[in-house]
């Protein structure tokens, strides 16, 4: 605890607790509230709310930033008197889990590793808490409740074909050659994926041959390895706003600045990223032009054509993640496509539609780059999975996949229908139109506070920080449109936003 905190009286600390948020303060207010205290207890009804918040400080559920309720709201939750929030309060002060900001509230200290990083960063660099994306990841690992995850970034487990996937590993194992199971894959990635993929990637107009395709332990490891290879702590690299934070804190912790530009429906805001190139010369823009996270929006293909020039003009690559193209109609512009895989580098993988344990990825190159790109992927990984790699090139070779894809379409079809039914029903608006997994809405509250008000009942929402590359509170969230059908969710959400 700081001299300015243990300076703080009782009352200034529920002053604090009680005061609003500044505007424009770092950390929109979480409202968020922990389990049921039990009077009955081998522990104090302090020690027991301060043990729950510190849990889910730690689970990172409750980001760094994150603002603890004040202390009469969480009093009034919990139906204890003010002196035991402020007495839990002063626990977790104690344990440096949280630091008390006068009139302003309790807020979760950043983590020390975190702090290390950013001190790294140029002055003028973004700040982003890379913890921020993992707390709504690690509570999709966590498995808080068996109702649905609206703010899941994945299909449900009960809209794969786990049968195809039992039938390609027997086959691949009982008929192919039984040394695969036993040693190390190839560096760039099994030979028969890479053919695979070769002719798949052709089908939307992507030309690579198999020497330019390297293969990877999901897309996003793909993206880590083009940012170890092609790009130096310092570089600038644009990247779109909203998007999703895991890029964001990556590339942060890589020592990057990052150079958000606002994406419309058409794409990027093309006059940002012209002023934005000509005052910081960035290396790459990192980028899902196809039905992207988390407006669901495509790129358009006069954006798609500028962008490809300003890039050429500009000197700097061009990262296209195509995580959805299975969800996506192949007649969608790829950027890789208009520039033959030049100036652009395409990723994507089969997580989103196979399923997220099978972390199989691959990236299409320009070929002056492919040696570097596996030497990196070399010393980090050293090679991938081949037995994977041969499952899923089966599923490509038999068209299994393609199938699976086209039923998982229809079914993701009906879902967003019922779920922009229930939304709108519900007084909720999209900002975006609706396409693709995702829903970008409108809640019209704060939906950091929101989500910790939901996740406390079960529910795990997608709040609009997250996407965002620097913090800011704001009303809109991310939504599942697979995982957002139940209409009990929508009451509970109509109940949380009164």
């Amino acid at each position: 605890m700081s001299p300015a905190d243990s300076s703080l009286t009782l009352n200034d600390r529920q002053l604090a607790g009680d005061a609003p948020l500044a505007a424009g303060g770092s950390g929109g207010a979480s409202g968020a509230s922990v389990g049921t205290l039990a009077r009955s207890a081998g522990q104090t009804l302090t020690e027991q709310l301060a043990a729950q918040f510190a849990e889910r400080i730690r689970q990172r559920l409750l980001a760094p930033g994150a603002r603890l309720p004040s202390v009469r709201d969480c009093a009034s939750r919990h139906g204890v008197s003010a002196h035991t929030v402020v007495a839990a309060y002063d626990q977790l002060l104690a344990q440096g889990l949280v630091e008390a900001r006068r009139q302003r509230g309790f807020f979760v200290r950043e983590q020390r590793a975190a702090q290390a990083v950013r001190a790294t960063l140029p002055p003028d660099a973004p700040r982003v808490a890379p913890v921020d994306a993992t707390a709504l990841i690690r509570g999709m690992f966590h498995g808080l409740s068996d109702k649905p995850a609206p703010g899941l970034g994945t299909l449900p487990a009960d809209w794969l074909d786990l049968p195809l996937l039992s039938s390609a590993l027997r086959r691949v194992l009982a008929q192919g050659d039984p040394m695969i199971a036993l040693q190390y894959g190839h560096p760039a990635g099994d030979r028969r994926l890479r053919d695979a993929l070769s002719i798949k990637l052709a089908s939307f107009g992507v030309r690579a041959v198999p020497e330019q395709i390297i293969t990877s332990t999901g897309a996003t490891h793909a993206l880590d390895l083009i940012s170890r290879t092609l790009l130096s702590p310092g570089d600038a690299v644009l990247v779109d706003e909203p998007a999703w934070a895991v890029e964001y804190a990556r590339l942060s912790q890589l020592g990057m600045r990052l150079l958000p530009v606002p994406r419309g429906v058409d794409g990027p805001d093309l006059g940002v990223m012209a002023t934005l190139i000509r005052e910081h010369r960035p290396r790459m823009y990192v980028t899902v032009p196809v039905l992207h996270n988390p407006t669901g929006n495509s790129i358009s293909l006069a954006h798609a054509h500028q962008v490809l020039k300003l890039a050429e003009a500009h000197d700097f690559w061009v990262v296209e993640d195509d995580t959805y193209s299975h969800l996506a109609p192949a007649h969608l512009p790829r950027m890789s496509a208009l520039d033959g895989l030049q100036r652009t580098l395409y990723v994507s993988g089969f997580s989103k539609i196979l399923t997220p344990s099978w972390r199989v990825g691959y990236m299409a190159v320009p070929p002056q780059v492919v040696e570097r790109l596996v030497d990196t992927k070399l010393l980090s990984t050293l090679t991938t999975p081949a037995v994977l790699e041969q499952a899923v090139a089966l599923c490509l070779e038999q068209g299994s996949l393609r199938r699976h894809a086209e039923r998982v379409t229809q079914r993701l079809d009906a879902a967003r229908h019922r779920t922009v039914q229930l939304a709108q029903a519900h007084g909720c608006r999209f900002v975006t139109p609706p396409n693709g997994l995702f829903g970008w809405l409108d809640t019209g509250v704060d939906t950091e506070a929101l989500a910790q008000v939901m996740l406390d009942q079960g529910w795990l929402l997608a709040p609009g920080h997250l996407f965002q590359a620097t913090r800011k509170p704001g009303t809109l969230m991310r939504i599942n449109f697979a995982t957002s059908q139940d209409p009990v969710f929508w009451q509970a959400l109509s109940a949380a936003r009164r």
